[in-house]
């Protein structure tokens, strides 16, 4: 039988935003999630006095923590992917001195998951900024951000030091392309030219604070996160080969920018074709050089590409306008499944970097409900996860080093696209639905039981 190593780790993925709720307690800013009412594909709205939207209570993880961990816990997780909310430190994002309340949640956080010998991987920014620096700054478009962020990551750092040896910077640092506010705080009508240089902004600060953490915690390793948008061409026509190159360049940049210290140069000359001109200064380029410990990314369909301007017109069907492929069936929300793409995706980052992977994104969002016994048989997300873990072990068996593998949402959350619950990820269901009615609940689900085995095995339970 083949198993995983035994340094794997194995567990769940959530993020601050989608889960704690809690908004505006203990001191906490809001954020550009908290503006966000109907997910990063909706519209921004400006709260006003009793505006209210599901995101603010979530699934109240800020309150519930202790038992959604005992419940991980009984799964066998060692691993536990989770976020800081940045408002929560820094409520207006340019502060001086932190909020102590904040602090002492996520002190309270990674104490449970150490009961529970749970090792936390933590995002510094998954999907959210302070709405602050947006107003008052126009977010990661000044450079000033750069600094404030530096601030926020020491502070966590620092205190945070002897509790967290897991980092990751920026959550799918590439989805700025595709959702500018989300990404970087810009207007979605901001020009290619002003999403870059703020995209810039951030790349510096991302290696910032890979250098704060190396000096803070010695003993630390922190990270990158990609979303892993692997590309195939259509056809075998070279158009379409080319063409797919350069899609996947699209977000294969971002990557090669945090693993090798420097920009490419298929991205100079992209810059230099549509006259994008950024502001680099000498202390940018020194900074940029020092490079993640590991790479992470997500990873939850591939989709294809082609020269055929009527097929693309076509390919509309998600945030990320993927041509489909014919050759893959499609999840309830168009999203094509396809295990071996992530054998692929996993063999090709490992010989573009030669870094360790960690994949800490992958799952099956479906609309999951209750027997008349008060069961969920999710044979369909087993069956989803059961066939990409396998193509990780084969990946192993490629030789490609894999840390550990945090499936996204092991308990039903708000997802980041439309701030719906009823996309459910989870291996555990949270009883409310997407105009907020229900108990909040938690049922243990039937993959809940299948992960438990294939974590008690090793992987050995997969088929």
């Amino acid at each position: 039988m083949k198993v995983f190593p035994e340094t794997f780790l194995w567990g769940g993925a959530i993020a601050a935003n989608q889960v704690e709720g809690a908004w505006q307690e203990d001191g906490k800013g809001p954020s550009t999630s908290d503006m966000q009412p109907w997910g990063i594909l909706g519209a921004t709205r400006e709260r006003t006095p009793g505006d209210s939207n599901i995101k603010d209570i979530a699934i109240d993880f800020y309150r519930r923590y202790p038992e959604d961990i005992a419940l991980f816990a009984d799964m066998g997780f060692t691993c536990l992917r989770v976020s800081i909310a940045w408002t929560r430190i820094f409520p207006n994002g340019d502060e001086n001195t932190p909020n102590e309340a904040g602090l002492a949640f996520y002190d309270n956080l990674f104490d449970e998951l150490a009961k529970h010998s749970i090792t936390p991987l933590v995002t510094l920014s998954h999907y959210e900024m302070p709405w602050g620096l947006v107003k008052q700054y126009g977010g990661w478009g000044d450079r000033q951000t750069i600094d404030f962020f530096e601030r926020y990551a020491r502070t966590v750092f620092s205190r945070y030091q002897d509790k967290v040896k897991l980092w990751l910077t920026f959550n799918e640092i590439n989805m700025a392309l595709h959702a500018p506010l989300t990404g970087v705080g810009l207007p979605e009508n901001s020009s290619e030219s002003e999403i870059y240089q703020a995209i810039h902004h951030q790349l510096v600060a991302s290696a910032r604070a890979v250098c704060a953490c190396h000096e803070i915690i010695p003993d630390a390793r922190i990270g990158n996160m990609l979303l892993g948008a692997l590309m195939y061409p259509l056809s075998c026509k070279p158009e379409d080969v080319l063409k797919a190159q350069q899609e996947n360049h699209g977000w294969q940049f971002f990557g090669d920018v945090q693993c090798r210290g420097n920009y490419p140069g298929y991205m100079q000359r992209y810059f230099r074709e549509n006259n994008i001109v950024l502001e680099v200064t000498p202390q940018d380029r020194e900074d940029l050089r020092t490079t993640v410990d590991f790479v992470s990314f997500s990873y939850y369909m591939t989709g294809c590409v082609t020269t055929d301007d009527e097929l693309n017109n076509q390919a509309r069907a998600n945030i990320l306008n993927m041509v489909p492929n014919p050759h893959l069936k499609s999840s309830e929300w168009g999203w094509q499944i396809d295990p071996i793409g992530l054998r692929t995706l996993l063999n090709e980052l490992w010989d573009r970097y030669q870094k360790p992977l960690f994949i800490v994104e992958n799952g099956l969002g479906a609309k999951d409900s209750l027997n008349a016994d008060g069961e969920i048989i999710d044979d369909y997300r087993i069956s989803y996860l059961n066939d990409h873990l396998v193509q990780v072990r084969e990946a192993i068996d490629d030789g490609v080093e894999v840390m550990g593998y945090t499936s996204w949402g092991p308990i039903d959350l708000v997802s980041a696209s439309k701030a719906e619950i009823s996309k459910r990820y989870g291996f555990i269901y949270v009883d409310r639905d997407d105009e907020g009615n229900g108990t909040l609940k938690r049922i243990p689900k039937k993959s809940y039981y299948w992960y438990q085995q294939v974590i008690n095995s090793r992987g050995a339970a997969l088929k």
